[in-house]
């Protein structure tokens, strides 16, 4: 009796890990699977003692649940073919998971990754570092955490060779080199390289700042912002000038003054092409052109281009004058009036005429004298339409038509326009017998 042939099993399995299940962190459990070595490829001749037709295998379902649970196959791998001979392809194996989360829908081959899948909605962590104690849903994700400790970098960019301890950050950076930027803002368009930077960005359009300062109680947007402000409240300053040894809370205040040094002004206004060496300058400079003011006083409502000069217009109401002289003591409410009052005491005058030489203490000055030469005579009485070189007497002249006389002789009492001409009465005075 002519034996019978059996037919032939032809099994191929194999166990790529898509490309697409590494841009996460491991975040689902088939990639866990996966990443152990020992389960990392099933050899045919290893499962042909169990998986010969006289088992007692029903069907090809069940022989897929044999090798499950054999291997704990994930389900991001690929059953590429499975056949009897003379039989056709199955359906794709994402048509067989028939195992679904109750949580979130989602569908997995086996039980057991099921099961590891409902530590994310459960927030168990059954595995924990041993070096600091932290818990982990995934043992993939403890695997990973572990390069911290160990200082493990299996993942290096092919451009330049940097090391990387997870294979997201080495995604993410070569996109440095690519220039691919997948994360769009879906309220302005704008584009960024990873997912990280698009959320904070999107805090612009929300307003959140769920950062806040413990000692004023400030938010912020990003974390580094709030870092930098606690260091008002600390007074530390990290950055240090290598050429004058000034330091600084932030880098960005050390490379603006740094241009110091260097002389760079990367910044031109588009309008007159002046330049300048610091971002905040330009746009201070641009409210020349466009007249903006928006810092306004709370006292007189009157307007300012910036900040600085609305601080310091404000002592006007409150009479404050936090400069001071240091030879006679005078008291100044913005620093600019005590370092041109100081040069009165030194002499200085650093701002000299280029037609006839003459230097000055103050820049307004010296603008104001070069008129003579120039002729200009910028400032007009609304009265009589007589120009003036200089506000100062146009003011005076301006009392002619009001008939104000705010200069009063302390003596007799008599009042005058002008100042000259109170000093005049009072020399008369003087020489009186």
């Amino acid at each position: 009796m002519q034996r019978e042939d059996k037919p032939s099993l032809l099994l191929t399995f194999h166990t790529e890990i898509k490309q697409e299940s590494l841009d996460s962190d491991c975040n689902s459990a088939a990639q866990c699977g996966l990443v152990d070595s020992e389960m990392a490829s099933v050899k045919l001749e290893d499962c042909s003692p169990t998986l010969g037709l006289n088992d007692n295998i029903k069907d090809e379902d069940e022989l897929k649940h044999n090798i499950g649970e054999s291997i704990s196959k994930d389900d991001n791998a690929d059953v590429d073919t499975f056949r009897l001979s003379g039989e056709q392809p199955q359906q794709d194996h994402k048509e067989k998971k028939s195992h679904c989360c109750s949580r979130c829908g989602r569908r997995f081959l086996s039980i057991s990754l099921l099961t590891r899948h409902m530590n994310i909605h459960t927030e168990e962590n059954p595995y924990s570092c041993s070096d600091c104690g932290k818990g982990f849903s995934q043992a993939c994700n403890l695997r990973a955490h572990q390069r911290i400790h160990t200082g493990e970098k299996p993942y290096s960019c092919s451009d330049c060779g940097k090391d990387f301890s997870q294979v997201y950050n080495l995604k993410a950076h070569q996109r440095i080199h690519t220039g691919d930027k997948p994360y769009s803002c879906s309220d302005c368009g704008k584009s960024f390289s990873q997912v990280g930077n698009l959320k904070v960005h999107q805090r612009i359009h929300t307003g959140e700042k769920p950062f806040s300062c413990f000692d004023c109680g400030k938010g912020f947007s990003q974390v580094g912002r709030l870092k930098a402000h606690q260091r008002i409240h600390t007074g530390e300053k990290p950055y240090s000038c290598s050429d004058c040894g000034k330091s600084f809370s932030t880098s960005d205040h050390l490379k603006a003054h740094m241009r110091i040094h260097t002389g760079e002004k990367p910044y031109s206004c588009s309008d007159c092409g002046k330049s300048f060496s610091q971002v905040g300058r330009l746009k201070s400079h641009q409210r020349i052109h466009t007249g903006e003011k928006p810092y306004s006083c709370s006292d007189c409502g009157k307007g300012f281009s910036t900040s600085n000069y609305l601080n310091a217009h404000m002592c006007i109401h409150t009479g404050e004058k936090p400069f001071s002289c240091s030879d006679c003591g005078k008291g100044f409410s913005r620093l600019y009036n005590l370092n041109a009052h100081q040069r009165i005491h030194t002499g200085e005058k650093p701002y000299s005429c280029s037609d006839c030489g003459k230097g000055f203490s103050r820049i307004y000055n010296l603008n104001a004298h070069q008129r003579i030469h120039t002729g200009e005579k910028p400032y007009s009485c609304s009265g009589c339409g007589k120009g003036f070189s200089l506000v100062g007497n146009l003011k005076a002249h301006m009392r002619i038509h009001t008939g104000e006389k705010p200069y009063s002789c302390s003596n007799c009492g008599k009042s005058f326009s002008h100042a000259c001409s109170l000093r005049a009465h009072q020399h008369i005075i003087l020489e009186k017998p």
